[in-house]
């Protein structure tokens, strides 16, 4: 199969998006697929062989962030003769509501079509705004794939329609099978973020390490992330700053090894998250989790039964939790064992092949329009533009539903 997929963040800016693209490629070229991912890149950077450069990118407010987005006539037309030398059998966009490659690769579009939509927004008022310029784009897509059920609730009220939920994958094996680093184990807390964008929460969790660290002298925070080091402790008491160490950017096998090494990995985001990538890694590395309480991260971390939760901004009951588990090594082992079956669920084994069936559905769905189409010329054509429409296809509003089910994996 050749398979195109647009990355609409910039390749060189890391983040869950570009994460959960690099490795649906991958995992998709090893079972022997060819694959094609369009992404923003600066100049310089080294890519992947399958990854082709759009050009760089932009800082743009999205979803309470700041995304590297690339957006234009130049972006359009780069776009538009990757989509046609590909002359892909699926083409797969990913955030295509936002101004970026997706959005353009959908206007360029003209066969089968699937997007992943990632946003948690209950009130995305861009969206809502956007919807008129994007409706004709948006009626291109055969298939809507949610990362959960929240992206999946955001996408109908913003957008109507419908999608199939398909959580975000992770290679279980390369976090579990990670080597311990021996200077980050020993009552170890692990933080793995932007350190300067506010939502990640790193301020809640340093507002909570005074009494954490006053309770449990001996342990310390490992903190992996770009960022203003300095700013980040400055509200932290000097006699206390020598208990944090900042990694800076690491690798993927830091990561891993990190996770292997910590005595619990802290989660503190504040919101806009709509799935919780980390957690499926920390947890797949056999790290205890102790997460705020978001609807995504409690469905991730299956009700709290593989994660503990703490009331999301609440400093005091972070820190309490964060001791108590640092106490109880028992209840340690009893989360990494619920955790470890648990996580198998987002390994790329079964999230990989819930994405090819996508695929298949609407590949054997645009050929049957085909045959469809050429058998009864007369048909009248639906609201996306073709004949012998399957009814339930429709909504109710006349926008495009998506193709397939909703799996329940939470």
């Amino acid at each position: 199969m050749r398979i195109g997929i647009v990355c609409p963040y910039s390749w060189d800016v890391p983040g869950g998006v570009q994460f959960h693209i690099r490795d649906l490629a991958e995992h998709l070229i090893g079972l022997g697929h060819e694959v094609s991912v369009l992404a923003p890149a600066e100049e310089g950077t080294l890519l992947p062989p399958y990854v082709v450069s759009a050009g760089r990118a932009v800082p743009v407010p999205y979803n309470g962030s700041v995304a590297r987005l690339n957006f234009g006539v130049l972006s359009a037309a780069r776009t538009r003769r990757w989509v046609n030398e590909g002359d892909f059998d699926v083409l797969h966009l990913h955030e295509p509501a936002a101004p970026s490659l997706a959005l353009l690769a959908c206007w360029a579009a003209s066969g089968p079509v699937v997007a992943t939509f990632h946003t948690s927004n209950p009130r995305s008022r861009a969206m809502m705004a956007a919807y008129p310029i994007l409706q004709a784009a948006l009626e291109k897509i055969s298939a809507r794939i949610a990362v959960s059920e929240y992206a999946r609730r955001t996408l109908v009220e913003h957008l109507g329609g419908d999608a199939v939920v398909i959580p975000n994958g992770v290679d279980v094996d390369f976090f579990a099978s990670a080597e311990p680093k021996t200077e980050w184990q020993g009552e170890t807390i692990g933080f793995i973020g932007r350190i300067d964008e506010s939502r990640k929460g790193l301020p809640v969790l340093m507002r909570a390490l005074p009494e954490i660290l006053r309770r449990r002298p001996g342990a310390r925070l490992l903190v992996a992330g770009r960022g203003d080091e300095r700013e980040a402790v400055a509200d932290l008491p000097e006699e206390l700053r020598e208990r944090v160490e900042f990694l800076g950017m690491v690798s993927d096998e830091d990561k891993a090894r990190l996770l292997r090494s910590v005595d619990v990995y802290v989660a503190p985001n504040l919101g806009g998250e709509s799935f919780g990538i980390i957690l499926v890694e920390a947890m797949s590395a056999g790290a205890p989790v102790l997460a705020s309480d978001l609807d995504a991260f409690a469905q991730v971390l299956d009700g709290g039964r593989a994660g503990e939760l703490f009331p999301n901004e609440d400093a005091d009951a972070l820190a309490e939790a964060c001791v108590r588990l640092l106490s109880d090594p028992e209840r340690r082992a009893e989360l990494r064992a619920h955790a470890s079956r648990h996580v198998r669920r987002f390994d790329w084994s079964t999230v990989g092949a819930d994405v090819l069936a996508v695929y298949e559905t609407v590949i054997e769905g645009a050929a049957g329009s085909t045959t469809g189409s050429s058998a009864d010329s007369d048909a009248e054509p639906d609201a996306a533009g073709s004949a012998a429409a399957d009814p339930g296809s429709v909504a109710a509003d006349g926008r495009p539903r998506a193709t397939g089910w909703r799996r329940p994996w939470g």
